[in-house]
């Protein structure tokens, strides 16, 4: 069974944006990154409305910005809720990115007003939403991703 992520030291492994999976798809590549919020099994996870809605608000900003949307292939929440996957087009590192993750959190952490598509016709669960904590998060995450360092970036291996 080769499941990468349960080759990460989990233990060890710190809030970051990490390369998960590098994949050829159709004679070019997408990118799969770990964008990591919290530290797992040693922070709170985010909370169910709060992931909700940060995926929400990260998706529609990635499909509305014209250098994003084109490479743009999912974003979504993890299931541990310590984070998020961006999957984007090309063969990427951290550094290519980064400048757009900041840019999108910031979004979030400054967004007021309605919440992109929560309305029963387009969401499956349109009421488990939560502003506030989702600009909370993103506040959090910032702060690290303002002053990122190399170990916010590789991946801790285990040793098995």
């Amino acid at each position: 069974m080769d499941v990468s992520s349960f080759g990460i030291d989990h233990d060890r492994l710190l809030r970051g944006v990490y390369v998960s999976r590098l994949d050829e798809v159709g004679g070019g590549f997408v990118t799969t990154f770990d964008i990591r919020m919290k530290e797992p099994n040693r922070c709170p996870v985010i909370d169910n409305p709060a992931m909700h809605t940060l995926e929400h608000l990260i998706a529609m900003y990635y499909r509305s910005s014209p250098e994003w949307d084109s490479r743009t292939v999912y974003i979504g929440p993890m299931g541990c809720r310590t984070g998020m996957y961006f999957l984007f087009k090309g063969d990427l590192q951290p550094g290519d990115v980064l400048d757009g993750v900041r840019a999108a959190f910031a979004h979030v952490a400054a967004f007021q007003g309605e919440i992109p598509a929560a309305k029963p016709k387009m969401c499956g669960n349109y009421l488990d939403h939560n502003l506030e904590m989702a600009r909370y998060e993103a506040r959090e995450f910032l702060e690290l991703l303002n002053d990122l360092k190399p170990e916010n970036t590789e991946y801790p291996k285990t040793d098995y």
